[in-house]
């Protein structure tokens, strides 16, 4: 026993001075960054569509609305944690297009992010459908239907309230993606008001916990192409059919055309009234001159 303590004193006092070698795999920077951008995906829609099949499922007595904005918000803080040193976690083909256009992300790594968030969202979609495969069932009947009382698709991709028209769904999803897109910006700009290093992940969860509160009603708020196409193919596989892409006029085609609009002009419209005009770095810190004391 006393050998045994005396082992257990030496490694405890050499914990810390010994490094321990481990099998590292090392993967290019293309191969990190879509590895990242898939995974905070996935993790990011699975919590979030997980937060919609329990309170569909539970007929409102596991949540509401608000829980789902709530689950949305903090899957997309979450998301950021794990990807964004790597691939800046963007988790959104709109937000990847505008950063494209703007400059900020080369054109040629576009195809790498779209095609990670959409089989991130894809699998996330499978995995709830997994998970609530019971609930879903019991809660259908048996029956995988897109429209009624009984409908279960918009678990996992969004669709236009009755009342909403083809024009003003459009209208709708460019106007939130750009209010995401242009609150996204400020959050980045170091010359102005930027998110508390650290704290990123928190104040873009936020924002999207608050789009959904203000602006999520008429659809769904989905304010992302690829959040909406993944889940719509994989219902269109598993059960639900064609009517996916059929129901609300056609709906499916806005999401994917819209939002990437939106997102151009929101960071425009930041980059034109705001961001062109930051002071030089030399300006902002020139002494004031004694003359207009």
């Amino acid at each position: 026993i006393k050998d045994m303590g005396q082992s257990v004193e030496l490694e405890v006092s050499m914990r810390g001075k010994l490094e321990v070698g481990r099998p590292r795999i090392w993967l290019n920077e293309l191969s990190r960054v879509g590895l990242a951008e898939f995974l905070s995906t996935y993790v990011m829609m699975t919590l979030g569509l997980g937060s919609v099949a329990q309170v569909v499922t539970g007929k409102g007595g596991f949540g509401t609305f608000f829980s789902i904005n709530i689950g949305f918000g903090l899957a997309v803080a979450m998301g950021v944690h794990i990807g964004g040193t790597v691939s800046g976690a963007h988790m959104n083909g709109a937000v990847s297009f505008a950063l494209c256009v703007y400059g900020q992300l080369p054109w040629k790594r576009l195809p790498l992010y779209i095609f990670a968030q959409l089989f991130g969202s894809f699998l996330a979609a499978a995995t709830v459908y997994g998970v609530y495969y019971d609930a879903i069932s019991t809660y259908a009947g048996g029956n995988l239907s897109v429209t009624g009382e009984r409908a279960t698709a918009g678990i996992f991709a969004t669709y236009p309230a009755p009342y909403l028209s083809v024009l003003g769904g459009f209208v709708d999803q460019v106007f939130g993606t750009a209010i995401l897109m242009l609150c996204l910006t400020a959050l980045g700009d170091e010359k102005n008001k930027p998110a508390a290093k650290g704290a990123e992940s928190i104040f873009v969860g936020l924002l999207v916990v608050l789009i959904g509160i203000s602006l999520g009603s008429n659809s769904g708020y989905a304010i992302n192409p690829t959040r909406d196409f993944g889940p719509r193919l994989f219902t269109a596989i598993a059960g639900w059919g064609l009517d996916v892409f059929r129901a609300g006029n056609g709906w499916f085609w806005v999401p994917i055309v819209a939002t990437p609009i939106g997102a151009v002009l929101g960071a425009g419209l930041y980059k034109v009234c705001i961001q062109m005009h930051h002071p030089a770095v030399s300006e902002q810190y020139q002494e004031k001159d004694p003359s207009e004391e």
